[in-house]
């Protein structure tokens, strides 16, 4: 059995590699006690919702106009896309409408409510006073839902048997490619096995195919499924096909077989099919989504670890990495605001743990490999996002820059915090490490170990690279292609996301954080889908009030 070389086409060996989440979330609002505008009648509230982009507002949706109400609950949905990796700013208007065109800008205004709509979804039910001119008038509600319904995923075991030989020296190379039918009738791919050498009766690897990506979530949705013999310049022959459904699936049990039939050859006299393809096992399973386990009472800890060693230059020198004296903010603080200001939502006490690492602490100036930035070696949480900064500042004030880069004991300690929590096998807290450094890790076998225990734990890790260093030996740590190993240990799940700073020194900080965290929401529903194996804390709607 082999992995495809770099050259095979995309995707072989399974799945293309998952792009950001994105989820269209609907939002129901009801707002009480408006502002009433109108002398002889209450107010006639409508409520538009804005996208903010600093000073720049877009509408992206409104709800319709209630009469004469100043409770009104709205039924008309405001639907949006929800980007997990992004702090999407948002701003409720409230006006009342008294001509027919529905026209804001002749609207007396009743007041507004901004927020992020990473706050709404991390709240069951989400409830804001509204601001109008400086004061609060009135409140509102607002309850979000992921569209998209209940998702399943199918857990494969298939053989082959008796297939056709392809290759003139050989038999063949098979390997089976899984297309959904689209509206217009044509396919898209939506899983491709590995190839296995030399057979015509093979056994693949287990696979676990997303009903979203197989099918649409649609039971009835044709699923081709074709059998390729693979050949390495990327021209496959094909084998044969069969066509099923989710449905047919579902109903399934081992040593249920498909005939695989060549379609150019299904005419001919006497030809029945080109081998067969036999289910081993196959199970249909419940599949949640990132945001049900977030509705239903799961919390991202953030936890943040910054590189204390004297690679980084005297904090004093404006050349440093660690100078806080220049007109903009350090690569440091960028990263850690950037980073910071996503997962801030998510975390209710906003309370964050802050170590530092590679330095000499006082009084008796030894090295010490993890400490706490506000000092305080038995609580290291700093309140909010400013909170962490204001450690980190004080902190490059009284430690000395020392070495080596050890980030294996801060992430052996964040391993700690996660394997507590899973001994209430339940899906409550997932932590995230923010680890920031200028250079090559000096325990590299001892990180790469800690990562691989990790990844049977519920954290991520996110590594960012600060300076110029040549960070190549890094991205081994992030194993997008495949899964990290050491020796016979390998890991669970990719759970390590790298980023040297200076590819994003010229974007906006919030493009660092897009791109770090994007595969956040993909590593937390595989702990907990797959390795914990447990349903969201709460029905998203039961969950106690946040």
């Amino acid at each position: 059995m082999q992995e495809p070389p770099p050259y095979a086409p995309p995707g072989v060996g399974g799945a293309p590699p998952p792009a950001a989440m994105v989820s269209k979330v609907d939002m129901t609002i009801s707002c009480e006690g408006l502002r009433d505008a109108d002398v002889f009648s209450k107010s006639d509230p409508i409520c538009v919702l804005y996208s903010l982009d600093g000073n720049r507002r877009r509408e992206i949706g409104r709800t319709e106009r209630i009469d004469d109400n100043l409770n009104p609950k709205f039924q008309k949905q405001i639907t949006i896309d929800y980007h997990f990796e992004e702090v999407q700013r948002l701003a409720f208007y409230l006006f009342d409408i008294d001509d027919k065109d529905n026209d804001v800008s002749k609207a007396d205004f009743l007041g507004k409510c901004e927020c992020t709509l990473g706050q709404i979804v991390s709240s069951t039910n989400f409830k804001r006073p509204l601001d109008y001119q400086g004061r609060n008038y009135g409140s509102i509600s607002i309850q979000a839902q992921e569209q998209g319904g209940m998702q399943k995923s199918v857990k494969l075991t298939l053989k082959g048997v008796k297939l056709d030989k392809k290759d003139w020296f050989g038999k063949s190379d098979p390997f089976l490619e899984f297309h959904r039918q689209l509206l217009d009738g044509s396919y898209a791919l939506a899983h491709r096995t590995e190839f296995i050498k030399n057979t015509l009766n093979p056994r693949w690897k287990p696979m676990k195919i997303n009903t979203r990506r197989l099918c649409d979530n649609n039971p009835d949705t044709v699923i081709r499924v074709e059998c390729f013999d693979w050949n390495s310049n990327g021209s496959h022959d094909l084998i044969g096909e069969f066509y099923t459904t989710l449905a047919e699936l579902e109903q399934s049990s081992a040593g249920k077989t498909f005939a695989c039939v060549h379609p150019k050859k299904k005419s001919k006299r006497g030809y029945r099919h080109s081998g067969e393809i036999v289910i081993e096992q196959i199970t249909v399973s419940r599949e949640y989504s990132f945001l049900e386990y977030i509705q239903g009472g799961c919390e991202l800890n953030f936890v943040v670890g910054i590189d204390f060693t004297g690679s980084n230059g005297d904090p004093r020198d404006p050349s440093s990495l660690h100078y806080l004296g220049g007109s903009s903010p350090n690569q440091y603080t960028q990263a850690i605001t950037a980073v910071g200001n996503v997962i801030q939502d998510y975390d209710s006490d906003q309370m964050y743990p802050a170590f530092g690492f590679g330095a000499r602490l006082p009084p008796t100036w030894q090295v010490s490999h993890q400490f706490s930035l506000n000092g305080n070696p038995q609580d290291p949480n700093c309140y909010g996002i400013p909170g962490i900064l204001g450690a980190y500042h004080q902190c490059i004030n009284t430690v000395q820059l020392y070495g080596p880069t050890n980030a294996s004991p801060i992430i052996g300690n964040v391993a700690k915090m996660a394997r507590e929590a899973l001994q209430q096998q339940q899906a409550k807290d997932y932590f995230i490490l923010l680890l920031l450094t200028d250079g090559i890790l000096t325990d590299m076998q001892q990180t790469i170990h800690m990562i691989i225990e990790a990844s049977e734990l519920p954290m991520s890790i996110i590594i960012v690279g600060v300076g110029d260093a040549d960070f190549s030996d890094m991205e081994r740590l992030d194993s997008d292609d495949r899964l990290l190993s050491i020796g016979s240990r390998k890991a669970k799940r990719d759970i390590v996301q790298f980023v040297p700073f200076r590819d994003f020194r010229n974007a906006r900080p919030d493009r660092l954080a897009a791109h770090v965290m994007r595969e956040v929401p993909t590593q937390l529903c595989e702990m907990y889908n797959n390795i914990l194996h447990v349903p969201p804390l709460y029905p998203p709607f039961d969950a106690p009030p946040s």
